[in-house]
Protein backbone atom coordinates (compact mmCIF):
# COMPACT_ATOMS: atom_id res chain seq x y z
CA UNK A 1 0.00 0.00 0.00
CA UNK A 2 1.01 3.44 -0.81
CA UNK A 3 1.00 4.23 3.21
CA UNK A 4 3.33 1.71 3.96
CA UNK A 5 5.74 2.52 1.09
CA UNK A 6 5.43 5.98 2.85
CA UNK A 7 6.44 5.25 6.14
CA UNK A 8 9.06 2.76 4.74
CA UNK A 9 10.59 6.27 2.88
CA UNK A 10 10.68 8.87 5.59
CA UNK A 11 11.62 6.00 8.10
CA UNK A 12 14.77 5.43 5.63
CA UNK A 13 15.40 9.06 5.33
CA UNK A 14 15.16 10.18 9.01
CA UNK A 15 17.22 7.22 9.75
CA UNK A 16 20.07 8.78 7.17
CA UNK A 17 19.60 12.27 8.52
CA UNK A 18 19.26 11.37 12.50
CA UNK A 19 22.09 13.13 13.99
CA UNK A 20 22.49 15.52 11.41
CA UNK A 21 22.97 19.31 12.78
CA UNK A 22 22.16 22.29 11.12
CA UNK A 23 24.80 23.79 12.63
CA UNK A 24 26.64 27.37 11.31
CA UNK A 25 28.44 26.79 8.39
CA UNK A 26 32.60 27.43 8.55
CA UNK A 27 33.42 30.65 7.01
CA UNK A 28 35.14 29.35 4.20
CA UNK A 29 32.23 26.99 3.23
CA UNK A 30 29.12 27.95 1.34
CA UNK A 31 27.52 31.29 -0.76
CA UNK A 32 24.80 31.46 2.45
CA UNK A 33 28.14 31.40 5.40
CA UNK A 34 29.82 34.11 3.21
CA UNK A 35 26.80 36.06 2.73
CA UNK A 36 26.67 36.07 6.69
CA UNK A 37 30.41 37.30 7.03
CA UNK A 38 29.24 40.44 3.90
CA UNK A 39 26.19 41.09 5.99
CA UNK A 40 27.83 41.48 9.21
CA UNK A 41 30.74 43.56 7.84
CA UNK A 42 28.19 45.44 6.45
CA UNK A 43 25.78 46.13 10.01
CA UNK A 44 27.63 44.84 13.72
CA UNK A 45 24.14 44.28 14.77
CA UNK A 46 24.08 41.30 13.16
CA UNK A 47 26.89 40.34 15.10
CA UNK A 48 26.43 36.89 16.35
CA UNK A 49 23.52 36.06 13.67
CA UNK A 50 23.23 33.96 10.73
CA UNK A 51 21.30 31.96 7.78
CA UNK A 52 21.74 28.91 6.17
CA UNK A 53 19.43 26.42 4.59
CA UNK A 54 18.85 22.92 5.37
CA UNK A 55 16.64 20.34 4.17
CA UNK A 56 13.62 22.74 3.14
CA UNK A 57 14.00 24.74 5.83
CA UNK A 58 15.30 28.21 6.62
CA UNK A 59 17.57 28.17 10.17
CA UNK A 60 18.04 31.54 11.23
CA UNK A 61 20.29 31.94 14.60
CA UNK A 62 19.53 35.05 16.49
CA UNK A 63 21.10 36.42 19.77
CA UNK A 64 21.05 39.66 22.26
CA UNK A 65 18.91 42.31 23.50
CA UNK A 66 14.91 42.03 22.41
CA UNK A 67 16.03 45.04 19.91
CA UNK A 68 19.38 43.15 18.69
CA UNK A 69 16.85 39.81 18.38
CA UNK A 70 14.47 41.26 16.39
CA UNK A 71 16.47 43.78 13.88
CA UNK A 72 18.64 40.48 13.20
CA UNK A 73 15.60 38.72 11.93
CA UNK A 74 14.00 41.32 10.27
CA UNK A 75 17.09 41.75 8.61
CA UNK A 76 17.80 38.50 7.95
CA UNK A 77 14.34 37.19 6.86
CA UNK A 78 13.45 40.47 5.19
CA UNK A 79 12.14 39.25 1.45
CA UNK A 80 10.65 36.22 3.57
CA UNK A 81 8.38 39.28 5.32
CA UNK A 82 7.39 41.09 2.65
CA UNK A 83 6.40 37.51 1.19
CA UNK A 84 4.14 36.76 4.58
CA UNK A 85 2.75 40.26 4.62
CA UNK A 86 1.21 39.43 1.24
CA UNK A 87 0.15 36.72 1.88
CA UNK A 88 -1.98 37.86 4.94
CA UNK A 89 -3.28 41.08 3.38
CA UNK A 90 -4.27 38.48 0.61
CA UNK A 91 -6.17 36.03 3.34
CA UNK A 92 -7.26 38.42 5.41
CA UNK A 93 -8.94 40.54 2.89
CA UNK A 94 -10.62 37.61 1.12
CA UNK A 95 -11.86 35.86 4.31
CA UNK A 96 -12.59 38.44 6.60
CA UNK A 97 -13.89 40.97 3.97
CA UNK A 98 -12.12 43.72 6.09
CA UNK A 99 -9.34 45.91 4.22
CA UNK A 100 -5.73 45.62 5.40
CA UNK A 101 -6.04 49.14 6.75
CA UNK A 102 -8.89 47.81 9.22
CA UNK A 103 -6.06 44.96 10.26
CA UNK A 104 -3.08 47.25 11.23
CA UNK A 105 -6.07 49.55 12.90
CA UNK A 106 -7.03 46.51 15.06
CA UNK A 107 -3.33 45.48 15.62
CA UNK A 108 -2.58 48.94 17.40
CA UNK A 109 -5.96 49.66 19.14
CA UNK A 110 -6.78 46.15 20.35
CA UNK A 111 -3.44 44.19 20.34
CA UNK A 112 -0.77 46.38 20.84
CA UNK A 113 -1.97 48.38 24.47
CA UNK A 114 -1.47 44.34 26.03
CA UNK A 115 1.92 43.38 24.92
CA UNK A 116 4.81 43.22 27.25
CA UNK A 117 7.75 45.70 26.57
CA UNK A 118 9.97 43.51 25.78
CA UNK A 119 7.96 42.14 22.44
CA UNK A 120 7.39 45.76 21.90
CA UNK A 121 11.00 46.17 21.44
CA UNK A 122 11.21 42.83 19.56
CA UNK A 123 8.92 43.34 17.24
CA UNK A 124 9.76 47.33 16.44
CA UNK A 125 13.09 45.38 15.63
CA UNK A 126 12.09 43.26 13.09
CA UNK A 127 9.88 46.36 11.41
CA UNK A 128 13.15 47.90 11.25
CA UNK A 129 15.40 45.56 10.13
CA UNK A 130 12.98 44.20 7.37
CA UNK A 131 13.13 48.10 6.24
CA UNK A 132 17.11 47.87 6.73
CA UNK A 133 17.04 44.96 4.33
CA UNK A 134 15.12 46.69 1.63
CA UNK A 135 10.64 45.53 2.75
CA UNK A 136 8.43 47.80 2.93
CA UNK A 137 7.14 47.15 6.57
CA UNK A 138 6.30 48.96 9.51
CA UNK A 139 5.83 48.28 13.27
CA UNK A 140 2.00 47.44 12.34
CA UNK A 141 2.29 45.53 9.67
CA UNK A 142 4.50 43.23 12.07
CA UNK A 143 1.63 43.38 15.09
CA UNK A 144 -0.58 42.43 12.58
CA UNK A 145 1.24 39.58 10.95
CA UNK A 146 1.70 38.27 14.58
CA UNK A 147 -2.00 38.97 15.53
CA UNK A 148 -2.98 36.81 12.05
CA UNK A 149 -3.88 33.66 13.56
CA UNK A 150 -5.86 35.47 16.73
CA UNK A 151 -7.98 38.51 14.13
CA UNK A 152 -10.59 35.75 13.61
CA UNK A 153 -11.42 35.34 17.22
CA UNK A 154 -11.07 38.99 17.62
CA UNK A 155 -14.02 40.08 14.26
CA UNK A 156 -15.86 37.08 15.38
CA UNK A 157 -17.20 39.04 18.24
CA UNK A 158 -18.20 41.98 16.34
CA UNK A 159 -20.55 39.57 14.74
CA UNK A 160 -24.54 39.48 15.01
CA UNK A 161 -25.21 37.12 16.78
CA UNK A 162 -21.04 35.93 17.20
CA UNK A 163 -19.96 33.11 14.57
CA UNK A 164 -17.62 30.96 15.46
CA UNK A 165 -14.02 31.11 12.96
CA UNK A 166 -11.82 28.53 14.90
CA UNK A 167 -11.17 25.84 12.44
CA UNK A 168 -9.37 22.33 12.63
CA UNK A 169 -5.20 22.83 12.96
CA UNK A 170 -3.20 20.33 13.28
CA UNK A 171 -2.42 16.22 14.81
CA UNK A 172 -0.17 15.73 18.35
CA UNK A 173 0.96 13.48 21.41
CA UNK A 174 2.84 13.82 23.99
CA UNK A 175 3.97 10.21 25.97
CA UNK A 176 5.75 9.22 28.99
CA UNK A 177 6.69 6.38 31.71
CA UNK A 178 5.42 3.16 30.64
CA UNK A 179 4.20 4.05 27.06
CA UNK A 180 7.38 5.05 25.40
CA UNK A 181 10.13 2.79 24.54
CA UNK A 182 12.78 4.60 27.79
CA UNK A 183 10.04 5.32 29.55
CA UNK A 184 11.00 9.32 28.73
CA UNK A 185 9.05 12.01 26.89
CA UNK A 186 8.64 11.94 23.28
CA UNK A 187 6.54 14.42 21.78
CA UNK A 188 5.29 14.90 18.13
CA UNK A 189 2.97 17.65 16.16
CA UNK A 190 2.20 18.24 12.57
CA UNK A 191 0.77 21.50 11.36
CA UNK A 192 -2.64 22.21 9.60
CA UNK A 193 -2.48 25.26 7.88
CA UNK A 194 -3.69 26.47 4.20
CA UNK A 195 -0.79 25.56 2.05
CA UNK A 196 -0.53 28.92 0.70
CA UNK A 197 0.75 29.49 4.54
CA UNK A 198 2.05 26.15 4.53
CA UNK A 199 4.37 26.25 2.04
CA UNK A 200 6.00 29.20 3.93
CA UNK A 201 6.08 28.16 7.46
CA UNK A 202 9.47 26.45 6.96
CA UNK A 203 11.76 28.76 8.90
CA UNK A 204 13.89 27.20 12.08
CA UNK A 205 14.57 29.88 14.99
CA UNK A 206 17.24 29.43 17.21
CA UNK A 207 17.28 32.46 19.81
CA UNK A 208 19.85 33.26 22.42
CA UNK A 209 18.02 35.82 24.00
CA UNK A 210 19.34 38.56 27.01
CA UNK A 211 17.07 36.85 29.37
CA UNK A 212 15.12 34.12 29.88
CA UNK A 213 15.66 30.40 28.06
CA UNK A 214 17.41 29.80 24.89
CA UNK A 215 14.71 28.80 22.70
CA UNK A 216 14.91 26.46 19.78
CA UNK A 217 11.12 26.43 17.83
CA UNK A 218 9.86 26.25 14.40
CA UNK A 219 8.35 29.35 13.20
CA UNK A 220 7.25 31.79 10.29
CA UNK A 221 9.08 34.80 9.04
CA UNK A 222 7.86 38.11 11.26
CA UNK A 223 6.58 36.38 14.05
CA UNK A 224 7.98 36.50 17.26
CA UNK A 225 6.16 33.28 18.40
CA UNK A 226 6.43 30.11 16.59
CA UNK A 227 2.57 30.12 15.51
CA UNK A 228 2.16 26.29 15.06
CA UNK A 229 3.53 26.27 18.55
CA UNK A 230 6.43 23.51 18.18
CA UNK A 231 9.28 24.44 20.16
CA UNK A 232 11.91 23.61 23.41
CA UNK A 233 13.87 25.48 25.74
CA UNK A 234 17.26 25.28 27.58
CA UNK A 235 15.19 24.51 30.70
CA UNK A 236 14.30 20.58 29.12
CA UNK A 237 10.51 21.65 28.34
CA UNK A 238 8.92 21.07 24.66
CA UNK A 239 5.58 22.23 23.85
CA UNK A 240 3.37 21.82 21.59
CA UNK A 241 -0.55 22.12 20.58
CA UNK A 242 -3.46 21.94 18.48
CA UNK A 243 -6.23 24.24 18.21
CA UNK A 244 -9.57 23.79 19.69
CA UNK A 245 -12.13 23.51 16.76
CA UNK A 246 -15.13 25.92 16.77
CA UNK A 247 -14.12 27.78 19.48
CA UNK A 248 -15.92 30.93 20.76
CA UNK A 249 -14.89 33.37 22.62
CA UNK A 250 -12.36 37.07 22.96
CA UNK A 251 -11.30 39.31 25.59
CA UNK A 252 -9.65 42.51 23.83
CA UNK A 253 -8.42 43.84 27.25
CA UNK A 254 -6.23 40.19 27.50
CA UNK A 255 -3.15 39.80 26.48
CA UNK A 256 -2.21 38.43 22.74
CA UNK A 257 -1.73 34.95 22.76
CA UNK A 258 1.14 35.27 20.43
CA UNK A 259 2.84 37.04 23.73
CA UNK A 260 1.94 34.59 26.03
CA UNK A 261 3.07 31.81 23.65
CA UNK A 262 6.62 33.19 23.17
CA UNK A 263 6.69 34.35 27.00
CA UNK A 264 5.81 31.20 28.29
CA UNK A 265 8.43 29.02 25.80
CA UNK A 266 10.82 31.34 26.84
CA UNK A 267 10.63 31.78 30.60
CA UNK A 268 8.84 28.34 31.28
CA UNK A 269 11.01 26.59 33.45
CA UNK A 270 8.58 23.84 34.79
CA UNK A 271 5.30 23.01 33.83
CA UNK A 272 3.58 24.74 36.43
CA UNK A 273 5.85 27.79 35.41
CA UNK A 274 4.40 27.18 31.74
CA UNK A 275 0.87 27.15 33.03
CA UNK A 276 0.94 30.34 35.00
CA UNK A 277 1.92 32.45 32.16
CA UNK A 278 -0.22 31.22 29.90
CA UNK A 279 -3.37 31.51 31.95
CA UNK A 280 -2.27 35.18 32.97
CA UNK A 281 -4.12 37.55 30.62
CA UNK A 282 -5.38 34.76 29.03
CA UNK A 283 -7.52 36.56 26.30
CA UNK A 284 -9.16 33.26 24.74
CA UNK A 285 -7.60 34.54 21.21
CA UNK A 286 -6.58 30.89 19.41
CA UNK A 287 -7.24 29.10 22.21
CA UNK A 288 -5.50 25.47 22.58
CA UNK A 289 -5.01 22.38 24.14
CA UNK A 290 -1.23 22.54 24.56
CA UNK A 291 0.93 19.48 25.26
CA UNK A 292 4.10 19.94 27.01
CA UNK A 293 6.65 17.82 28.71
CA UNK A 294 9.48 18.37 31.36
CA UNK A 295 12.29 16.33 30.67
CA UNK A 296 13.87 16.71 33.87
CA UNK A 297 11.39 15.16 35.94
CA UNK A 298 9.64 13.15 32.67
CA UNK A 299 6.23 14.51 33.62
CA UNK A 300 3.71 15.06 30.94
CA UNK A 301 1.02 17.84 30.93
CA UNK A 302 -1.94 19.04 28.77
CA UNK A 303 -3.22 22.70 29.57
CA UNK A 304 -6.78 23.38 27.46
CA UNK A 305 -7.06 27.00 27.66
CA UNK A 306 -10.52 28.12 26.69
CA UNK A 307 -12.07 32.03 27.52
CA UNK A 308 -14.00 30.69 30.95
CA UNK A 309 -13.06 26.75 31.19
CA UNK A 310 -9.24 26.04 31.83
CA UNK A 311 -8.09 22.46 32.79
CA UNK A 312 -4.46 21.50 33.41
CA UNK A 313 -3.60 17.14 33.32
CA UNK A 314 -0.41 15.58 34.32
CA UNK A 315 0.98 12.25 34.38
CA UNK A 316 4.49 10.70 34.91
CA UNK A 317 3.02 7.61 33.08
CA UNK A 318 0.53 8.19 30.23
CA UNK A 319 -0.22 10.39 27.02
CA UNK A 320 -2.21 13.08 25.73
CA UNK A 321 -3.17 13.73 22.40
CA UNK A 322 -4.29 16.73 20.53
CA UNK A 323 -6.67 16.33 16.73
CA UNK A 324 -8.89 19.74 17.79
CA UNK A 325 -11.25 18.41 19.85
CA UNK A 326 -12.45 19.80 23.05
CA UNK A 327 -11.61 17.47 26.20
CA UNK A 328 -13.77 19.50 28.40
CA UNK A 329 -17.50 18.61 28.04
CA UNK A 330 -18.16 21.73 29.85
CA UNK A 331 -15.93 24.12 27.88
CA UNK A 332 -17.18 22.01 24.24
CA UNK A 333 -20.70 23.05 26.03
CA UNK A 334 -20.22 26.71 26.76
CA UNK A 335 -17.55 27.66 24.49
CA UNK A 336 -17.75 25.99 21.27
CA UNK A 337 -20.25 24.84 18.42
CA UNK A 338 -18.41 21.48 18.07
CA UNK A 339 -20.53 18.28 17.48
CA UNK A 340 -18.65 15.40 20.01
CA UNK A 341 -21.32 13.11 19.05
CA UNK A 342 -20.51 13.38 14.75
CA UNK A 343 -18.11 10.83 14.24
CA UNK A 344 -17.07 11.39 11.12
CA UNK A 345 -15.75 14.96 12.13
CA UNK A 346 -12.18 15.26 10.95
CA UNK A 347 -11.40 15.74 14.91
CA UNK A 348 -13.42 13.20 16.35
CA UNK A 349 -12.00 10.87 13.56
CA UNK A 350 -8.41 11.53 14.51
CA UNK A 351 -9.32 11.23 18.22
CA UNK A 352 -10.72 7.31 17.52
CA UNK A 353 -6.91 7.13 15.73
CA UNK A 354 -5.04 8.87 18.26
CA UNK A 355 -6.40 6.27 21.18
CA UNK A 356 -5.78 3.21 19.03
CA UNK A 357 -2.16 3.98 17.75
CA UNK A 358 -1.36 4.59 21.62
CA UNK A 359 -3.16 1.36 22.63
CA UNK A 360 -1.61 -0.53 20.10
CA UNK A 361 1.96 0.78 20.63
CA UNK A 362 2.45 0.66 24.22
CA UNK A 363 5.90 0.35 25.66
CA UNK A 364 6.90 1.32 22.20
CA UNK A 365 7.12 4.99 21.52
CA UNK A 366 10.20 6.35 19.74
CA UNK A 367 10.95 8.51 17.71
CA UNK A 368 10.61 6.32 14.78
CA UNK A 369 7.01 5.80 15.99
CA UNK A 370 6.58 9.64 16.58
CA UNK A 371 7.69 10.10 12.92
CA UNK A 372 5.38 7.39 11.34
CA UNK A 373 2.30 8.95 13.70
CA UNK A 374 2.54 11.86 11.58
CA UNK A 375 2.18 10.11 8.35
CA UNK A 376 -0.20 8.11 9.33
CA UNK A 377 -3.20 7.85 6.54
CA UNK A 378 -5.86 5.59 8.59
CA UNK A 379 -9.28 7.20 8.43
CA UNK A 380 -10.77 5.51 11.29
CA UNK A 381 -14.40 6.66 10.64
CA UNK A 382 -14.49 4.32 7.30
CA UNK A 383 -11.92 2.26 8.74
CA UNK A 384 -9.67 2.29 5.87
CA UNK A 385 -5.91 2.37 5.22
CA UNK A 386 -4.30 4.76 2.67
CA UNK A 387 -7.24 6.87 2.65
CA UNK A 388 -5.75 10.29 3.16
CA UNK A 389 -8.10 12.92 3.51
CA UNK A 390 -9.10 14.98 6.27
CA UNK A 391 -10.19 12.85 8.56
CA UNK A 392 -6.01 10.92 8.92
CA UNK A 393 -3.57 12.47 10.85
CA UNK A 394 -1.26 13.49 7.93
CA UNK A 395 -4.14 16.14 6.73
CA UNK A 396 -5.35 16.37 3.19
CA UNK A 397 -7.72 18.11 2.78
CA UNK A 398 -7.46 19.00 -0.80
CA UNK A 399 -8.36 15.30 -1.75
CA UNK A 400 -11.74 15.50 0.25
CA UNK A 401 -15.05 16.17 -1.29
CA UNK A 402 -16.09 17.39 2.08
CA UNK A 403 -13.36 20.02 3.29
CA UNK A 404 -13.28 21.33 6.37
CA UNK A 405 -16.79 22.76 7.01
CA UNK A 406 -16.03 26.65 8.35
CA UNK A 407 -12.22 26.41 7.58
CA UNK A 408 -12.50 25.33 3.69
CA UNK A 409 -14.69 23.82 1.10
CA UNK A 410 -14.20 20.66 -0.69
CA UNK A 411 -10.87 20.32 -2.53
CA UNK A 412 -9.55 23.05 -0.50
CA UNK A 413 -5.53 23.67 -0.80
CA UNK A 414 -5.58 22.77 2.80
CA UNK A 415 -4.04 20.28 5.25
CA UNK A 416 -0.85 18.99 6.95
CA UNK A 417 2.27 21.05 6.25
CA UNK A 418 4.99 20.17 7.97
CA UNK A 419 5.98 17.93 10.92
CA UNK A 420 8.45 17.45 14.32
CA UNK A 421 9.22 15.21 17.07
CA UNK A 422 11.76 15.02 19.46
CA UNK A 423 12.49 12.42 22.42
CA UNK A 424 14.05 13.87 25.46
CA UNK A 425 17.87 13.15 24.60
CA UNK A 426 16.70 15.62 22.00
CA UNK A 427 15.36 18.07 24.22
CA UNK A 428 18.01 17.69 26.58
CA UNK A 429 20.81 19.07 24.05
CA UNK A 430 18.12 21.63 22.44
CA UNK A 431 17.52 19.58 19.29
CA UNK A 432 14.57 17.94 17.28
CA UNK A 433 13.94 16.68 13.92
CA UNK A 434 11.29 18.08 11.40
CA UNK A 435 10.44 17.54 7.92
CA UNK A 436 8.90 20.13 5.62
CA UNK A 437 5.90 19.38 3.19
CA UNK A 438 3.84 16.33 4.40
CA UNK A 439 5.48 13.79 6.13
CA UNK A 440 3.87 10.26 4.27
CA UNK A 441 5.73 12.40 1.27
CA UNK A 442 3.66 13.73 -0.97
CA UNK A 443 4.06 16.79 -2.72
CA UNK A 444 1.12 19.09 -3.68
CA UNK A 445 1.62 21.25 -6.86
CA UNK A 446 -0.22 24.26 -7.45
CA UNK A 447 -0.95 24.51 -10.73
CA UNK A 448 -2.82 21.34 -11.62
CA UNK A 449 -4.86 21.92 -8.36
CA UNK A 450 -6.13 24.89 -9.24
CA UNK A 451 -6.70 23.76 -12.55
CA UNK A 452 -8.82 21.50 -11.18
CA UNK A 453 -10.70 23.26 -9.10
CA UNK A 454 -10.39 26.82 -10.30
CA UNK A 455 -13.11 28.44 -7.16
CA UNK A 456 -9.47 28.65 -5.68
CA UNK A 457 -8.14 31.09 -8.11
CA UNK A 458 -8.03 33.79 -5.55
CA UNK A 459 -5.17 32.01 -4.48
CA UNK A 460 -3.48 32.05 -7.64
CA UNK A 461 -1.28 34.64 -6.98
CA UNK A 462 0.53 33.09 -4.21
CA UNK A 463 0.06 29.14 -3.90
CA UNK A 464 3.22 27.69 -4.83
CA UNK A 465 3.93 24.05 -4.57
CA UNK A 466 4.25 22.51 -1.01
CA UNK A 467 7.61 19.99 -1.70
CA UNK A 468 7.75 17.46 0.75
CA UNK A 469 11.36 16.80 2.17
CA UNK A 470 13.42 14.58 4.43
CA UNK A 471 13.24 14.71 8.72
CA UNK A 472 16.41 16.23 9.42
CA UNK A 473 17.66 16.96 13.02
CA UNK A 474 18.53 20.48 13.96
CA UNK A 475 19.92 21.62 17.07
CA UNK A 476 20.92 24.96 18.97
CA UNK A 477 24.77 25.99 17.87
CA UNK A 478 27.23 25.77 20.56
Amino acid sequence: MRQARAVVLFLTVAAASAGVRAAPAPPTASPAAKATVARQAEDPRLAGASRSQRGGWTVVRLTGTPEQVGYQHGRLLAPEIADALAVARLELTHDGARDWVFYRNAAETVFWPHVDPEYRQEMQGIADGATAGGTKADLWDIVALNANIEFGYYTATLEKPAQSKAPDHCSAFVATGRWTKDHRPVIAHNNWSSYIDGSRWNVIFDIRPARGQRILMDGYAGLIHSGDDFGINAAGIAVTETTITGFKGFDPNGVPEFVRARKALQYATSIDAFDRIMREGNNGGYANAWLVADVNTGEVARLELGLKNVSLERTRDGYFVGANFPVSPKLAAEETDFKLDDPSQSANARRVRWEQLMKENQGRIDLTLARAFMADHYDAYEKKADAPSERTLCGHVELSPRGMGSWTGPYGPNGTVQSKAADAAMVKRMAFQAAMGHPCGTTFRAAPHLERHPEFAWQKPLLRDLVAGPWTSFEAAR
